[in-house]
């Protein structure tokens, strides 16, 4: 089968990509090598793809370059490119979020119509549920995100369905709760844990550390999502892919020193704006239709992160 992946040189990226040659299958990956983190990472992850057979990579911006001769062929499209991060969403930055969530996901879903894409998978977020009422948080539950991040997130999702119900368009669209994982992105929460905690550094903690987060590993969503690009799923569908691994921020720091061989320092810092107090994603729909189960329990993956991190060959002190 022939793939396209928008953010291919992006952490899950890199993860699916991967998955996809080690499939045997073509991949066509996509990355404009945004500076949200340094570009210098992604460029690192481009180069390690480049090397495979049945991989071509093209640097353009989903928002300018033309794309229908890009989709054109394409047996399913992956989109992961977008802008991440809920802290930056706010005030000035959200012009950004709009375009690189909002405005490259409709002129992508244009695309995939006017071309015939038979399968387009969009990588969504739990931060569209915001501070949900119940926990585990199924696909029925109320949408009201806390952030301007996860406001583009659901307008991606809002804009995914109108091409359903219009066009047809088979869309699936993922809602991953906090993926974690080796190659993680520099700013992501475990990869700064980890690079403090080794350093001797303070780890800075926003409120008291007992916000509750529903960990997957990268390559468990990498499988999700390359399900998601290959069974029989109705368009329209949306499904979470939630680790089952929901623990506090204080805990994970343990977990952390415990693998790197270092008590963490913690530095508690105020609450920040659109941070939700907890996250935990009910997995039935995807067990249904993508015959999915996360594998890697969180310590196991901490483990894997850390050797990734630190060049250790098993994780430990």
């Amino acid at each position: 089968m022939r793939f396209v992946v928008t953010g291919a040189a992006g952490f899950i990226g890199r993860h699916v990509c991967t998955a996809l040659l080690d499939g045997r299958h073509d991949v066509v990956g996509v990355d404009a090598f945004t500076d949200y983190y340094d570009p210098a990472v992604k460029r690192a992850n481009a180069r390690a793809l480049a090397g495979r057979p049945g991989y071509r990579g093209e640097e353009l911006d989903l928002v300018t370059a033309p794309l229908d001769e890009l989709l054109t062929g394409a047996d399913a499209v992956i989109h992961l490119a977008g802008q991440p991060g809920v802290r930056l969403s706010w005030e000035d930055g959200f012009a950004c979020y709009v375009e690189r969530n909002v405005t490259a996901s409709q002129r992508l879903l244009e695309a995939a119509r006017r071309t015939g894409v038979p399968r387009v998978v969009l990588a969504s977020s739990s931060s569209v549920y915001g501070n949900a009422a119940t926990y585990p948080t199924d696909e029925e539950s109320p949408t009201r995100p806390f952030s301007p991040y996860g406001v583009t997130k659901l307008a991606m999702e809002h804009l995914a369905r109108a091409y359903v119900d219009n066009w047809g368009l088979p869309v699936v669209m993922l809602r991953y709760f906090t993926v974690y994982g080796p190659a993680q992105r520099p700013d992501m929460g475990l990869h700064r844990f980890i690079e403090r905690v080794a350093a001797g550094e303070p780890v800075p903690v926003y409120g008291d550390g007992e916000q509750v987060r529903d960990f997957t590993y990268v390559g468990d969503a990498a499988r999700a999502t390359i399900a998601a690009a290959t069974a029989d799923v109705p368009p329209g569908t949306v499904l979470n892919v939630a680790g089952g691994s929901s623990t506090t921020v204080n805990r994970v720091l343990e977990m952390v020193g415990e693998c790197v061989g270092r008590a963490p320092i913690l530095r508690h810092l105020p609450e920040q704006p659109g941070d939700v107090r907890a996250t935990g994603g009910a997995i039935e729909r995807a067990r249904r239709y993508l015959g999915w189960e996360p594998e890697v329990p969180l310590a196991e993956g901490i483990k894997r992160q850390v050797a990734h991190q630190l060049g250790r060959p098993d994780g430990g002190p």
